[in-house]
């Protein structure tokens, strides 16, 4: 036991004094989560949604290069060879050199969470929970890692084996680049993959409902990881001219790999492929999406169903504007200079959120047929001519906010169609309050549903609710903006 635990000691300083390691180890996420702020710094709360993604590749990073690159360079040099001669067994060799690993990812993740924190990220909403997640997750990637590195001859070979795992899992198992914006054939595909079940684990435990709602993830996990530990435990060499082709035994890469066929085989025979969706959103808080003193709620909407499918959402947690009054025709030009910024922090209209075209940007023809088709099913819409005048702005609203959200052909020009309509719904002196009044409660009311949107040839809700109620407000922000004058 005193040589494991030295053994530990070592590893861990070897560890710190490698500089390759500390590039993959701390770098590398730390990079991932500065681009990550970059292309999503216009949501409402920063980060938030995307934390599992960004611990999933901090774990993936160092399972695919790192631990195997260590591994593989001390077995070149004949370290491990060397660790024949040592008390002790080998299961506990390789077990100290995994717990030194886990813990200098876990210093890596916790680096990441704070620095999260420190751009605008509220807490974790399950931190216990998120532990056991993340443990989880790194005992199935650092047993990946392990096969790896008992695959490869030398270095090279860890980084083509490794980016042969790291890059399909990154882009099309759900790592990189969210579920929610793959095809349906790739939802598919990443059901084989582990990353997919990784960022839903600790996605779950940062704004979800926790662990309970993702049981075959981790369960998914533990196979995975259970697989790779018993193929690496197959496939171990001490010794560097032990070539892996020509030795015996290479059939034990097979069993890692039907964990993954089999993991992908019960995901779609129990219905696991669909995305799955949370009651309970993102402590959302202020954030460049609104304006740099605009609110958001600090709990989240709460959704009472109602007769008819629609979801009431009440805003009662949400951090009110300062100067707003308890009601909407109380609003009056003073509150709204006092609360809202127009000239700085609103994402631009030529970005890529909340996009609305210039004037003289003509859309192809078949673009603007669907443009026609839209302004002639809005006057006609019934959630666009309902009784109370601020649902009915918000109604409208979403039909600028939806082709956006979901990256729809209309989306630079649908804003153009939709202000037309919102501003023939009410008269602008009504719809000046009425504006301010989403901006400060952009999770009250009604939302329209699924049917009603496809009434307008939209395509139905959008998977993430949250972040839809977040465009509708910025587009309401910036018609406001655009009727005082404040936007040109």
């Amino acid at each position: 036991m005193n040589a494991l635990r030295q053994h530990l000691v070592v590893s861990l300083k070897l560890y710190l004094r490698n500089k390759m390691a500390l590039a993959y180890g701390y770098v590398f996420p730390i990079l991932f989560l500065i681009a990550f702020w970059v292309l999503y710094r216009y949501e409402r709360v920063p980060l938030v949604r995307h934390m599992g993604e960004l611990l999933t590749v901090t774990v993936l990073g160092s399972s695919c290069f790192g631990l195997p690159t260590t591994l593989v360079s001390e077995r070149e040099r004949g370290v491990w060879r060397r660790y024949r001669l040592v008390p002790g067994s080998t299961v506990g060799l390789v077990c100290s050199t995994l717990v030194a690993r886990y813990l200098s990812v876990l210093g890596a993740a916790v680096l990441q969470i704070a620095l999260a924190v420190t751009l605008g990220m509220p807490l974790p909403a399950h931190p216990f929970q998120l532990g056991i997640a993340f443990s989880v997750v790194t005992f199935a990637f650092l047993g990946l890692g392990l096969v790896i590195a008992m695959m490869a001859d030398n270095v090279p070979a860890v980084q083509a084996l490794g980016q042969t795992i790291f890059l399909p899992m990154l882009i099309i198992g759900g790592v990189a680049v969210q579920l929610s914006s793959l095809p349906d054939w790739a939802l598919h595909i990443s059901a084989f993959f582990p990353g997919r079940y990784a960022v839903q684990a600790l996605q779950s435990c940062v704004n979800g409902p926790g662990l309970g709602s993702v049981a075959f993830s981790l369960v998914a996990l533990i196979v995975i990881g259970a697989a790779a530990l018993a193929a690496s435990a197959g496939l171990f060499r001490w010794d560097t001219n032990e070539r892996f082709l020509s030795r015996p035994g290479k059939a034990w890469v097979g069993v890692a790999l039907l964990a993954w066929i089999a993991v992908g085989l019960a995901a779609e025979a129990r219905g696991q492929i669909a995305l799955l969706s949370w009651s309970r959103p993102a402590d959302p808080s202020p954030s460049p999406a609104a304006s740099a003193r605009s609110p958001a709620p600090s709990a989240g909407p709460s959704a009472v169903e109602q007769p008819g499918s629609a979801t009431v959402h009440t805003d009662a947690g949400a951090q009110q504007c300062p100067s707003a009054p308890p009601t909407w025709f109380q609003v009056t030009i003073d509150m709204i200079d006092a609360d809202l910024v127009f000239d700085r922090g609103l994402p631009p209209d030529m970005g890529p959120v909340t996009p609305i075209g210039r004037e003289g940007l003509e859309p192809r023809r078949e673009v603007a047929g669907m443009l026609q088709e839209l302004d002639i099913a809005l006057r006609a819409w019934p959630p666009g001519k309902v009784e109370d005048p601020v649902q009915r702005v918000r109604n409208l609203m979403w039909a600028a906010g939806v082709p956006d959200i979901d990256e729809m052909e209309i989306e630079w020009w649908a804003p153009h169609v939709v202000f037309a309509r919102v501003k023939e719904a009410v008269p602008q002196d009504q719809l000046v309050q009425i504006l301010y009044w989403i901006v400060c409660h952009p999770y009250e009311g009604t939302t329209p549903t699924a049917q009603d949107l496809r009434a307008l040839n939209l395509p139905g809700l959008p998977d993430d609710m949250i972040e839809a109620h977040n465009r509708v407000a910025i587009y309401s922000h910036k018609l406001l903006g655009r009727l005082l004058g404040r936007i040109r």
